[in-house]
C-alpha cells in the first residue's frame, strides 16, 4: 500500500473541527480537552490503547454521546464552520458525517440496495424513485470502485462486500467525512489492500477519512496524519511520514515496549486429537475436521470469520456434540457436549466474544475470576462462599495481569475490552491448563494489551501446554504459531510449519482462491 496524498495545511479546507472535547462517566474522564481538525482529502489514523477514549470521541462526533465540555463544528455550505447539534445522529448524517462501525449495522434479510437506501425515503417509494436511486448508486460504485451486487441479500455477501455496502450507505447520504472503526478487523490481507486503495481514491476526490486501528503497519501505509490518545488526552498529532512503529507504540502506551518472541522448541506428545469431526449446518458448519495438537506448540488456525471457526471452538470447548467423529484429550475419549468435563480434563478457553462469553457483565471482577472454580474448596467453607479468599484471588490477579479497575468489586461490564480480556486470561491461564483454546484473543485490543496476550500464550507454550490459536490476524498467527492451517467453508487444510508459508498465500487460501494442493 502506498500512502494517500498529503492534505493541505490551510484552514480553508477544514471540514471538521473538534475543540476542547471533554466527556466524563462518573469519576472516569474518557476524553479531556481533545482538539482535532480534519481537512478535505485527508486520511487520519486515530490510535490509542483500549480505554484511551477513541470510540467515545467518535461517538460524540456522531451524536451518540453529548460532550460535557467543548464543541464540534462542520463545514457549512455557505463557507466557514458551523456548530453541529450535539447528541443527534440525524444532525450528524445531515452534516455529511458517515460512520462504519466495526460490527456492521446491516439488515441481513434485505438486499444490498435496500440496506443502502433504507431511511432515505418512504418505504413504498414509486418505481421512478427506485430507478433514480439505482442509477445514482451505479454512478457511485463506478466512481469509487466499491462494486457490489445490489440485488444480493446481505446474508449471502462476504465480509468484504458487507463493508462496501456500509461505505456506500455513507456515500449515498453525501458524506464528506467518513469514520471507520477497526475497518480491517475481519478482512483478508487482499481485502484490506483493496479497502485502502478505495479509501485513497475517495480521499483524492475530497472525502475526509478517520480510521481507528490497532494495526500499526496499515496506519503507516495508509494515513496522512496520526492522532494519538492516551488516558483520554491527545498526546500527539503528527504527519505519518515522521512516524515509525516503535514511535507510535511508545506514544500509545507512554513507555518503551518489548516484543515477545517465539523460541524454537521440540513439540511433545499429542494432547488433543480430533478425528473426522463434523457438526452443524450452514455457513458455520464443520466437515471432517482432523487435527492433532502437541504439548508445547501453538497451532494457528487462519480463516475469515464465518467459515466454521466458531463451531470448531464450541466443539473443542464441549459446548457442541459432534455429529460424526471423535475427540480425545491426553489419549482419553472425552464426553462430548460437557464443558465442565473439558475444564476438569485440563482445557481452558479464551472465547471469541469476550463480552458475551468471557465474563458475566453484571458480576464483579472478583466473581468472574473464580466463576469456573466456584465449587473448589479454595473458595468454599462449609458449603458457603469464602469471600475473603475470592477477594484475595482478585487482588492477586489484578496486580499480576495489570487489570485496570477500582478493585475486585468493580462491575465487569464497565471495563474496557482490554481489561475484560485480562480477566479472561487470568482465569484461563493461572489454572495451568494442558490445552488452551484461544479464539481471536487480541481482536480489538491495543498494542500493549495485544503484547500481553501474546506473552501469556507463549508462556503457556513454554511450560508445555498446547495452544490452539484461532485468528484472522496473519501477523499474530505468524508471530506465535509453530504450525498453521487454514479453515475455509468448514474444511481444514493440513497444518504446515509456519516457516514454510507466506502471508500472501495464506490470505488467498482464506478467501478460497488457492486450494490446499496448490498451496503445497
Amino acid at each position: 500500500m502506498s500512502r494517500a496524498r498529503p492534505a493541505s495545511d490551510s484552514d480553508g479546507d477544514i471540514v471538521l473541527s473538534l475543540t476542547g472535547i471533554t466527556k466524563r462517566f462518573g469519576a472516569l474522564t474518557a476524553n479531556e480537552a481533545v482538539d482535532l481538525d480534519l481537512h478535505a482529502g485527508e486520511i487520519v489514523a486515530l490510535l490509542g490503547e483500549n480505554g484511551a477514549g477513541k470510540t467515545t470521541l467518535m461517538n460524540i462526533l456522531f451524536g451518540h454521546y453529548v460532550a460535557d465540555e467543548g464543541h464540534v463544528r462542520v463545514a457549512s455550505p455557505g463557507g466557514g464552520l458551523a456548530p453541529l447539534e450535539p447528541g443527534s445522529p440525524h444532525a450528524a448524517l445531515a452534516a455529511g458525517i458517515g460512520m462504519v462501525h466495526q460490527h456492521f449495522t446491516l439488515a441481513e434479510n434485505l438486499t444490498a440496495f435496500e440496506n443502502i437506501v433504507l431511511g432515505t425515503g418512504p418505504l413504498l417509494a414509486p418505481a421512478i424513485a427506485t430507478r433514480a436511486a439505482r442509477r445514482r448508486l451505479d454512478e457511485l460504485m463506478r466512481g469509487s470502485g466499491l462494486l457490489v451486487d445490489l440485488d444480493a441479500r446481505v446474508s449471502r455477501l462476504s465480509v468484504g462486500e458487507k463493508q462496501r455496502v456500509e461505505i456506500l450507505k455513507a456515500l449515498y447520504r453525501d458524506a464528506r467525512v467518513l469514520v471507520l472503526d477497526e475497518p480491517t478487523a475481519v478482512l483478508t490481507p487482499q481485502e484490506s489492500d483493496t479497502l485502502f486503495a478505495t479509501l485513497r481514491e475517495l480521499a483524492a476526490r475530497g472525502l475526509a477519512i478517520v480510521f481507528i486501528s490497532h494495526k500499526l503497519a496499515e496506519v503507516l501505509a495508509a494515513s496522512d496524519r496520526v492522532a494519538v490518545l492516551r488516558l483520554g488526552r491527545k498526546v500527539a498529532d503528527l504527519p505519518t511520514a515522521d512516524c515509525d512503529r516503535q514511535k507510535l507504540a511508545e506514544l500509545m502506551v507512554g513507555h518503551a515496549l518489548t516484543q515477545s518472541r517465539r523460541e524454537p522448541r521440540e513439540a511433545g506428545p499429542a494432547l488433543l486429537t480430533l478425528d473426522a469431526v463434523s457438526c452443524g449446518t450452514g455457513r458455520d458448519a464443520v466437515h471432517d475436521i482432523s487435527l492433532m495438537l502437541h504439548a508445547g506448540e501453538i497451532l494457528g488456525l487462519a480463516g475469515v470469520s464465518g467459515n466454521g471457526q466458531s463451531m470448531l471452538a464450541r466443539l473443542v470447548s464441549g459446548l457442541e456434540r459432534p455429529e460424526r467423529g471423535s475427540l480425545r484429550l491426553a489419549g482419553k475419549d472425552i464426553p462430548a457436549g460437557d464443558p465442565r468435563a473439558m475444564i476438569a480434563a485440563g482445557l481452558a478457553r479464551i472465547p471469541e466474544d469476550r463480552h458475551r462469553d468471557g465474563v458475566v457483565g453484571a458480576m464483579s471482577v472478583a466473581e468472574n475470576l473464580v466463576i469456573e472454580e466456584i465449587r473448589s474448596p479454595r473458595y468454599q467453607r462449609f458449603g458457603l462462599l469464602d469471600f475473603a479468599a475470592i477477594a484475595a484471588r482478585a487482588k492477586e490477579a489484578i496486580a499480576a495481569y495489570d487489570i485496570r479497575c477500582p478493585g475486585g468489586h468493580a462491575v465487569a461490564r464497565l471495563l474496557s475490552g482490554g481489561n475484560i480480556q485480562k480477566i479472561v486470561l487470568a482465569r484461563t491461564l493461572d489454572a495451568g491448563p494442558r490445552v488452551v483454546l484461544a479464539a481471536q484473543p487480541s481482536r480489538g485490543l491495543d498494542i500493549g494489551a495485544t503484547g500481553d496476550v501474546h506473552r501469556r500464550l507463549l508462556e503457556a507454550r513454554a511450560r508445555g501446554a498446547g495452544v490452539i490459536l484461532i485468528s484472522e490476524d496473519l501477523d499474530e498467527l505468524f508471530a506465535l504459531s509453530d504450525r498453521v492451517a487454514v479453515i475455509h467453508r468448514g474444511r481444514l487444510s493440513a497444518p504446515r510449519p509456519a516457516g514454510e508459508l507466506d502471508r500472501a498465500r495464506v490470505g488467498l487460501m482464506m478467501a478460497g482462491h488457492v486450494s490446499e494442493d496448490e498451496a503445497a
